[in-house]
């Protein structure tokens, strides 16, 4: 193919049209005398503008910013009227632009625009840099109602000033924040705070607006709300943030990780966790027909010190009662603890992440009330430790017949031999010989691997519960600040992918006894069993799992509270010291041989699986013996 070139008379073509160009630019452009003719012209246009719109501004000025001291006078407040109809009353009162309660509780700070919550202060909790913690601070939250006027508007709550005012019910305090229509028409937001209680009781209501609001238009309520930073590991913290929700009498939740949306009907209550804290939205007196929700990770780099983890969003219709608002709700603020959720009789504490299925009833039924028993008398690691020893014991009879499985492997593995060895030329008759001396002597591998099944329900459930329980959460023992976060013993100039920026002890601990334990029973038990025709080499994946399954809770559990990883630990050290005990001390090999032998003179009865399985390997070894014949012909 030919090679293209731009010759030198294309580049001097290039060159006099660009200078064209310019020499146009030039000559077309107007003389100085000219540009500071125009200049003036559209100064003198911009002044007669000004001018002319000076009251105009006056009114939009005094719409947006509308806590300014000086009340309005009658023409802005007739422009007002023509712009914002009724609700240009609002405008037009004073008012301090926050209001601040405290309780027990909280440190509350309610918003004049948009009459909402501004800051929300925990006032008996602080993050790992003892940091007060807030909720709601630096507009992290929105809270607004869209609704239709009658004069064909849409006006949001947002966009209005509130009127404030504190007073007391008995031991309560009640928060009323009014946006005007006069002084006997408003839309009300009322808070009522108890003593001691992080449950807000929350009403929207409106009284004579019935003229106007549109009925026929929706009334919608809209809830954002950004996840504060609470703990030393943004990513560990977001893995447990989520948006909840509880429909029709079953609890669902948007994505884990990444974005997700959903539309819900009937939905009870929306809880934004933020792993050890919730802010939840209660419908008290009829569900919510239909919530439109999103979720959005905003940890787009976890080496980054982040400050917000995710950014939820709810959006919901509210309806009309005789063309007014009177909706009940309930606002909870305060710690994910499943003792102070469950106080409220909502189902509140399903919100949690237990695990679902029969993973969460363990954890409810079981763990929770044993680890509340135990931590109401023991400090927190001990508990862990003493919960950690009653676990083991009630599961050592899974361990015994795993052991007995294995010894029984153990013995039996010289006729194994024997058999391979015999028949090292017909594998399939070799499996068939080995399946039934197994089966004689009552020593099938599965007969070890089916106790060991019984475990993971108990496992997985504790590996749900020890990241959830609020009662860890900064409580210390030995080196470690807090068990419900990583328990760093170095600290790393660098990242190590997967791993972190910090070395944790827990962690190496538990590797280093999950090995020894796997190599003392895991690795004997898979090398005394023969690989079987067809199968895969168990005993050679065994032994890489006996590296791999350190290695994993080395990197994995670097960054997970050190409870769990303290559980581990000791549990693997029980582990090792039952199987001491039950090797020297509880099974006898001789005895068991006994009583191999015995079990196979005694004539066995195959069920219906057995029967099948044989039935299929003869018919696989006749095939394979007529195609050995048809080879030889």
């Amino acid at each position: 193919m030919e090679e293209k070139k731009l010759d030198i008379n294309s580049i001097i073509g290039f060159i006099l049209i660009f200078g064209i160009l310019v020499y146009m630019m030039y000559q077309s452009s107007p003389s100085p005398e000219e540009v500071e003719a125009e200049k003036k012209a559209e100064q003198e246009q911009v002044e007669a503008e000004k001018k002319e719109s000076k009251q105009n501004e006056a009114v939009v000025t005094t719409a947006e910013d509308y806590t300014n001291t000086q009340a309005l006078d009658s023409t802005q407040q007739a422009a007002l009227q023509s712009k914002v109809g009724s609700f240009a009353y609002a405008l037009g009162l004073q008012g301090e632009e926050q209001t601040t309660v405290t309780t027990d509780v909280f440190e509350l700070k309610f918003n004049r625009k948009g009459g909402h919550l501004a800051q929300v202060k925990l006032r008996n909790f602080v993050d790992y840099d003892s940091v007060p913690i807030y909720l709601v601070k630096d507009d992290n939250s929105a809270f607004n109602i869209t609704f239709g006027t009658s004069d064909n508007r849409t006006l949001n709550t947002q966009d209005f000033p509130f009127q404030p005012s504190v007073s007391k019910s008995g031991e309560n305090t009640v928060v009323s924040m009014k946006l005007k229509v006069s002084e006997t028409a408003f839309l009300e937001y009322r808070y009522e705070l108890k003593p001691n209680d992080y449950m807000i009781d929350f009403s929207i209501r409106s009284q004579g607006l019935s003229g106007v609001f549109n009925t026929s238009q929706p009334i919608t309520l809209d809830w954002k709300q950004k996840g504060i930073r609470h703990a030393k590991s943004i990513s560990y913290e977001n893995r447990y943030t989520r948006l909840t929700y509880m429909y029709d009498g079953r609890v669902d939740k948007l994505s884990q990780m990444g974005d997700d949306d959903e539309i819900a009907e009937d939905v009870e209550w929306l809880s934004y966790r933020q792993h050890f804290f919730s802010s939840i939205l209660v419908s008290d007196d009829s569900p919510f027909k239909k919530v439109e929700m999103t979720s959005a990770d905003l940890v787009e780099d976890e080496d980054v010190d982040s400050l917000y983890t995710k950014l939820y969003t709810s959006k919901m219709p509210l309806a009309y009662n005789g063309g007014e608002i009177n909706k009940n709700l309930g606002l909870y603020y305060g710690p994910t603890d499943a003792k102070t959720l469950k106080a409220y009789d909502k189902d509140l504490e399903e919100s949690i992440p237990f695990g679902w299925g029969i993973f969460g009833w363990i954890n409810k039924a079981i763990f929770i009330p044993l680890f509340g028993w135990l931590s109401g008398m023991l400090p927190y690691g001990i508990a862990i430790i003493v919960m950690t020893i009653l676990v083991k014991i009630m599961l050592s009879f899974v361990q015994y017949k795993q052991f007995l499985s294995q010894a029984k492997m153990k013995i039996l593995k010289p006729e194994l031999d024997a058999i391979r060895k015999k028949h090292k030329d017909n594998k399939m008759k070799a499996q068939q010989e080995t399946m039934a001396l197994q089966s004689k002597a009552g020593a099938s591998p599965l007969s070890g691997c089916l106790p060991g099944l019984m475990q993971i329900p108990v496992f997985y459930a504790l590996f749900m519960f020890f990241p959830t329980a609020f009662d860890l959460r900064q409580k210390s023992f030995l080196w470690v600040d807090d068990l419900s976060s990583y328990d760093s013993i170095a600290d790393l100039p660098f990242n190590i992918p997967f791993y972190g920026d910090h070395v944790a002890l827990f962690p190496i601990l538990a590797a280093i006894a999950i090995f020894f334990y796997m190599k003392m029973t895991t690795g004997q038990q898979m090398a005394q069993q023969p690989t079987q025709e067809g199968m895969p080499d168990m005993g050679k994946m065994m032994k890489y799992m006996i590296y791999f399954s350190p290695i994993l809770m080395l990197v994995f559990f670097n960054n997970y509270a050190s409870g769990l990883s303290l559980y581990y630990f000791i549990s693997n050290l029980i582990s090792i010291g039952i199987m001491l005990v039950i090797k020297n001390y509880i099974i006898d090999e001789e005895k068991v041989l006994a009583k191999i032998e015995t079990q196979k003179k005694k004539p066995k009865k195959q069920n219906k699986f057995q029967r099948k399985m044989a039935e299929m390997m003869e018919q696989a070894e006749q095939q394979k013996q007529a195609q050995q014949k048809r080879k030889k012909k």
